[in-house]
């Protein structure tokens, strides 16, 4: 699915939604941010009913030089005017925070850009190598399809741990990248922690077992007691102690059924004796005396062997991998900014009335009205107590 047309069409059509919508609703926000003198209306602020108002003893003029450099502390852009009975302050503060639900929005247009660019030039797929092999190719997961990587992959050891309970406890490949037959990469790799190469990850996904190529063959002489042991290879064949013939592994098996019994792992082989017909051979790994079952002058065993094993690894590409963890941390700044940060606008009058000024302290915030109401007061009391 993730790979699919219509994904990625639906996916595609979702983000062009998104930077629509963005553009349309975008137009009247950036008039409001990026302007050099912000118009602003004195009888709006004038008849809020957020305000705040105290008298001081002082004259406006004292005042203005009084009560500028302090709110300058706090608001980017200050701005104050003359009137009739005074004096009046505009200020206003983070103008850029309408962008935070922008930021979000931005935030999701790149995640599902990211996850476009992954569905189209990414990829997903698995491959087994046995120790001491090398593979260049990969089959894409759920499909039929090969993919060539552009380097080799061959895994120099497997080790597998048991618990007690006898459950794999952990398994570890040891992987080598090469390019040009030269090895560039090495790394032991475990279940969470993959190796990764050119934008490639190579993870810890299974292991199996293979059929050895070396076993230890015992022939047992019925007649003497005597035991032979000797080694061999599948497909190779071996002379029988005691010029009894000739002896050959054709085939191992991971399970096999005798009489409607499975038997687990067998060798198959063939047994020629002298002036006799070819006889099969029987061999379960687990059963070492089964062969003795059988009439003859040889009871044939497997003595010892080692199991061969291959490492499953989890191929996979994103390149748009970086694009989503950018889209995660814009949207986190964008929460940050569309939830806890907002535009605040701040307005002082003084005017004088007999002896006395008048100052009246208001404000407007685009968001979290109440807190800036606590500001608001906050505000009054530093202005009344300055001097």
């Amino acid at each position: 699915m993730y790979h699919s047309w219509w994904f990625r069409f639906l996916l595609l059509l979702l983000t062009t939604n998104i930077i629509v919508c963005s553009i349309d609703r975008l137009s009247a926000t950036w008039k409001i941010i990026f302007v050099k003198i912000p118009p602003f209306n004195i009888s709006r602020f004038r008849n809020l009913s957020n305000k705040e108002e105290f008298k001081d003893n002082r004259s406006p003029e004292i005042l203005k030089k009084i009560y500028e450099p302090f709110i300058s502390k706090s608001f980017s852009y200050i701005k104050s005017e003359q009137t009739d009975k005074g004096f009046y302050i505009f200020a206003e503060k983070r103008r850029w925070t309408r962008l935070g639900v922008y930021t979000i929005h931005l935030s999701i247009v790149l995640m599902l850009l990211g996850g476009l660019i992954g569905s189209i030039f990414g990829f997903e797929g698995f491959v087994n190598i046995p120790e001491g092999e090398k593979k260049e190719s990969i089959q894409i997961r759920n499909t039929n399809k090969i993919h060539k990587l552009d380097f080799e992959i061959r895994c120099d050891d497997f080790n597998l741990s048991f618990y007690d309970s006898g459950a794999p406890k952990e398994y570890r490949s040891s992987l080598t990248i090469l390019e040009n037959g030269k090895p560039v990469v090495q790394k032991d790799i475990i279940v969470n922690d993959p190796l990764h190469y050119k934008g490639i990850n190579l993870f810890q996904s299974s292991y199996g077992v293979l059929p050895s190529k070396e076993f230890v063959i015992n022939f047992m002489s019925k007649e003497s007691g005597m035991n032979y042991k000797k080694k061999a290879m599948i497909g190779q064949e071996m002379k029988i102690p005691e010029d009894m013939g000739t002896f050959v592994i054709k085939d191992y098996m991971n399970s096999y059924n005798f009489m409607g019994h499975n038997i687990g792992e067998t060798l198959i082989g063939i047994l020629t004796p002298n002036n006799i017909d070819p006889a099969k051979i029987i061999l379960p790994l687990r059963y070492p005396n089964f062969d003795k079952m059988r009439k003859g002058n040889f009871a044939i065993s497997v003595a010892d062997y080692k199991p061969r094993y291959y490492t499953g690894l989890q191929v996979t590409k994103d390149p748009g991998v970086w694009v989503v963890y950018s889209g995660f941390i814009m949207i986190i700044i964008g929460c940050f900014i569309a939830f806890f940060m907002s535009h605040q606008r701040l307005f002082i009058e003084v005017e004088r009335g007999g002896k006395k000024c008048k100052v009246m302290v208001a404000g407007t915030s685009n968001k979290n009205k109440l807190r800036m109401k606590d500001n608001l007061k906050e505000i009054a009391k530093n202005l009344a107590g300055l001097t």
